[in-house]
């Protein structure tokens, strides 16, 4: 499987900017349509976006679109998650995953289990 490690969270004020980056390690990584989800503090895992596998699609949480922006450079196998008016119900930890369809939503590919260690975004209002 994919191995992916995420990075550049930190805390940032309501209204601010955050970038995220989610790094793959493999050769397979353009072979994957790959997502990003949040998990908040006693919350369940939830969906925020995600990308095709050149880059041409994407679709969006209810709740970020308009204010995210997900992209993807497949020659360095890396993910981007751009996060723009950020709000404190953003607060949560942040994790890539390859995902697939499921229903009207997306969720990680079936047998994932090499999730990252995540990188908290924290909004202060």
């Amino acid at each position: 499987q994919v191995q992916l490690v995420e990075s550049a969270g930190g805390l940032v004020q309501a209204g601010g900017s955050l970038s995220l980056s989610c790094a793959a390690s493999g050769r397979t990584f353009s072979s994957y349509v790959m997502g990003w989800f949040c998990q908040a503090l006693r919350k369940q895992r939830e969906f925020v976006a995600t990308i095709s596998w050149g880059g041409e699609y994407s679709y969006y949480a209810y709740s970020v679109e308009g204010r995210f922006t997900i992209s993807r450079d497949n020659p360095k196998n890396t993910e981007y998650l751009q996060m723009n008016s950020l709000k404190p119900e953003d607060t949560a930890v942040y994790y890539c995953a390859p995902v697939s369809r499921a229903g009207t939503s997306w969720e990680p590919i079936a047998g994932f289990d090499s999730w990252g260690q995540g990188t908290q975004v924290t909004v202060s209002s």
